[in-house]
């Protein structure tokens, strides 16, 4: 589970726009970008939401953070790749799930969470720049993998288109802690608290096409063992 910056770590905030702006339960947003950087990095799937044919569309999708940018990737032939290249405007969510609140009543139960919604359009990246993105995806999903694999060849790479969407319009909100109950519910004698959930790696499985003696790396043993 990532670990949120302190309050002294982080930078200045952004101010946010009407757009951005946490409405409901405002105490729970946050605008600086080390908060919103921590979420995105943390996360390996988001939810791209666009309007195409006056019709409403979210697709989910990989993604990943470089700087002050989110990265996405398609096929060159992808309905949500060559929508968003045309200038689309978007939003993008990402939402991490830590918890379950457990209340004394069902009117107050809850989840304990941290989620990042950011505004937007996104940029096709050129040849040159995209194939270095590649990489950084690659390295946030396994970091040392791109060194051993065999990378993009000249009809893989033009298949592939890379987008990329500024932060300057994202916030973040964040729940945590114990359920909220009323007063005269605290008397109930019903288990209250909170479940934690985790993301973590599993045991490697490998390929049944593996050639017999192949290792497993040291940056997949390294992780499993987080």
């Amino acid at each position: 589970m990532s670990t949120l910056p302190s309050p002294q770590s982080k930078t200045t905030a952004t101010p946010a726009s009407r757009r951005s702006r946490v409405k409901r339960v405002p105490d729970r947003g946050h605008y600086d970008a080390d908060t919103i950087h921590a979420i995105l990095d943390a996360a390996w799937l988001c939810h791209v939401g666009f309007i195409q044919d006056g019709q409403p569309v979210v697709i989910p999708t990989a993604c990943w953070r470089e700087g002050e940018h989110l990265y996405i990737h398609g096929s060159t032939k992808s309905r949500m790749a060559l929508a968003l290249a045309g200038g689309l405007p978007a939003c993008v969510t990402v939402t991490l799930l830590d918890g379950l609140v457990l209340a004394r009543s069902a009117f107050h139960h809850s989840m304990n969470y941290r989620s990042v919604v950011a505004f937007g359009r996104f940029e096709k990246l050129d040849d040159t720049a995209k194939i270095a993105a590649l990489r950084t995806f690659t390295e946030h999903l396994a970091p040392g993998r791109w060194a051993e694999i065999r990378a993009p060849n000249k009809q893989e790479a033009k298949g592939t288109m890379v987008l990329r969407m500024p932060l300057d319009e994202a916030s973040a909100k964040i729940r945590r802690g114990p359920p909220k109950d009323d007063e005269e519910d605290m008397t109930l004698p019903v288990w209250a608290g909170v479940l934690p959930l985790a993301q973590g790696y599993g045991t490697p499985e490998a390929d049944p096409l593996l050639a017999p003696g192949t290792p497993l790396p040291a940056y997949l043993r390294a992780l499993t063992r987080r």
